[in-house]
């Protein structure tokens, strides 16, 4: 019996096919990215309140007096940002230097903890 295209197994179409492993995103990757979509939205949030600010600034005298404080901290959270999206490229792709980026993440994240607890009452 002679078999058809339709019936022939299939061929993969770049060569030999291997046993696929299922890629798993480990717990530290996760909560990276957590921080990181977080630091990215505060970041947001602070610029565009910046931007309002510095537009309303002649019409409103406390808006001008909040610009140092708010581009500080805007400062601070864009760098929290940055170190949190190497940290995850770091984690993603299994680089060496992932460990050293993440201690910087976390003492980070723990400073601007501190920072915000000594301004509270």
């Amino acid at each position: 019996m002679e078999r058809r295209r339709l019936e022939s197994p299939r061929v993969p179409i770049k060569g030999r096919v291997t046993r696929i492993r299922p890629k798993t995103v480990r717990p530290l990757t996760v909560l990276t990215g957590i921080v990181l979509g977080s630091s990215a939205a505060t970041t947001f949030g602070l610029g565009a309140t910046c931007v309002v600010f510095l537009v309303l600034s002649g019409e409103v005298p406390e808006y001008r007096a909040e610009l140092p404080l708010l581009a500080r901290y805007l400062g601070v959270f864009v760098g929290l940002t940055a170190l949190a999206a190497v940290s995850f490229i770091g984690l993603a792709r299994n680089r060496p230097w992932r460990g050293w980026a993440q201690l910087s993440l976390w003492g980070t994240l723990a400073a601007l903890a501190a920072l915000y607890a000594s301004t509270r009452p």
